[in-house]
């Protein structure tokens, strides 16, 4: 490892053969992040999916995240959690149920979500939306 002062800060960066040890990992991941990132199976050793429910009203989100939750995938090596609220539960109006998908790096998880989200018919004006690997959780 190496430090790189610049900026009044310090940026802790791999040498290019340590990158090429850790498949996937991106060039100048700190290896202390990686190697708990991968005990933990994030990204990029794992795979993570974000839904988020959202209606106009409370009720409405609540009924098609119970739909959800009960048509969720039960398959080895994918671990569905949720519904709970989303961090900013209320946003815009718009109530807010978030579940979080995690999986191992082998998993399809794409064709498993298609696959869940085909079987659940959402009504009125609730909305989902899927992120893969999501940068934030907000």
């Amino acid at each position: 490892m190496r430090a790189n002062w610049s900026d009044s800060y310090m940026r802790v960066s791999c040498p290019r053969q340590m990158d090429d040890e850790i498949p996937g990992v991106v060039p100048n991941l700190n290896p202390l992040k990686a190697a708990a990132r991968r005990s933990a199976g994030l990204p990029p050793f794992g795979r993570l999916a974000a839904l988020i429910v959202s209606a106009g009203d409370a009720e409405s989100v609540d009924f098609a995240a119970r739909a959800l939750a009960r048509s969720a995938p039960q398959l080895p090596g994918v671990m569905v959690l949720g519904p709970a609220p989303a961090p900013l539960a209320v946003l815009r109006g718009r109530h807010r149920r978030r579940f979080l998908v995690k999986a191992g790096r082998e998993v399809k998880l794409q064709a498993i979500l298609r696959s869940w989200l085909s079987r659940v018919r959402v009504q009125g004006s609730v909305r989902l939306q899927v992120d893969i690997d999501p940068y934030s959780f907000l």
